[in-house]
């Protein structure tokens, strides 16, 4: 994994073959984070290919891919690790028909094998093995108290369980941060990683990307649907439509047969791109507005 990227353009080129399109500062930025070993922080609108960045570097390394999805609420029990308690009580009472003491049965039900791992957890100890990718998907949607805690984990990539002792990484996972930027992440987290903001893509790249993705749309159809999504985006809607709806939309219209755009094929698969009733409306008063 150590000598995957030899070159930017190396990136671009792989990055390509797995059918993820990336500009020279996208592909800089992983280049750097591979070289360095340094948390990459991704911020963007949602649907602008974040999450499929982790997923992209998993498949490309061949390494496991371990998925931290943030939620309000989160804790660092839920992120790192948790006893099995119904396995510890019933291993208790099996137990204490023997005869040992109660010292020596909370040694044993205090095991690694009484431990449930979750993702932070999983990540420092499948580094032993075969280091994986880490991603911590949608940051801003967690608490700022469990943002701290994940700042102490990033810096160190050790934890300390005290019935078992300290856990440290034999080599850093390569971790993906996300951020739809539904509020600030503090700085002290940004300052550990490297960062990349991801645009919305220009016509000729996700272009490329439908082309990529759906190798039998037709060109003339995938011009106009990105043409048309490009449009949308000038809009002021409640959600402006990412690249997952044009695929989706895309895809759609294949599946109908259709060749091209024309208004009952919008009309008909509106759905497929706007997500909120109120853009929906909008969208159709414009349309009705402008007509002849």
């Amino acid at each position: 994994m150590s000598s995957y990227f030899e070159s930017i353009e190396d990136v671009i080129r792989k990055l390509a073959r797995a059918d993820y399109i990336a500009d020279r500062a996208l592909a800089t930025v992983l280049f750097l984070a591979h070289r360095l070993e340094k948390p990459i922080f991704l911020e963007g609108e949602p649907g602008v290919g974040k999450t499929e960045v982790g997923i992209v570097l998993a498949r490309l390394f061949d390494v496991p891919l371990i998925r931290l999805q943030c939620y309000e609420g989160l804790d660092a029990a839920t992120a790192l690790y948790e006893w099995n308690y119904p396995k510890q009580l019933l291993h208790i009472k099996l137990e204490e028909q023997g005869n040992r003491d109660q010292e020596e049965i909370e040694k044993i039900i205090y095991g690694p094998e009484f431990l449930i791992r979750r993702p932070l957890l999983e990540a420092i100890l499948k580094s032993q093995e075969n280091t994986p990718v880490l991603l911590i998907d949608e940051i801003d949607r967690s608490d700022e108290e469990f943002e701290a805690f994940l700042l102490e984990v990033l810096s160190d990539f050790q934890i300390t369980i005290p019935e078992i002792g300290t856990m440290t990484a034999r080599k850093r996972p390569m971790v993906v941060v996300t951020s739809n930027r539904t509020r600030d992440v503090h700085d002290a987290l940004k300052r550990r990683c490297l960062y990349h903001w991801i645009e919305y893509p220009s016509f000729d790249k996700e272009y490329q990307i439908v082309m990529a993705k759906l190798p039998g749309v037709e060109e003339r159809l995938a011009r106009q649907i990105v043409a048309f999504i490009q449009d949308l985006r000038e809009r002021d809607f409640l959600k402006r439509p990412g690249i997952s709806e044009t695929l989706d939309w895309a895809g759609a219209l294949m599946a109908l047969h259709k060749e091209y755009l024309d208004e009952a094929a919008i009309s008909d698969t509106l759905g497929c791109i706007l997500k909120y009733q109120e853009d929906i409306k909008r969208f159709q008063e414009e349309v009705e507005s402008s007509a002849p």
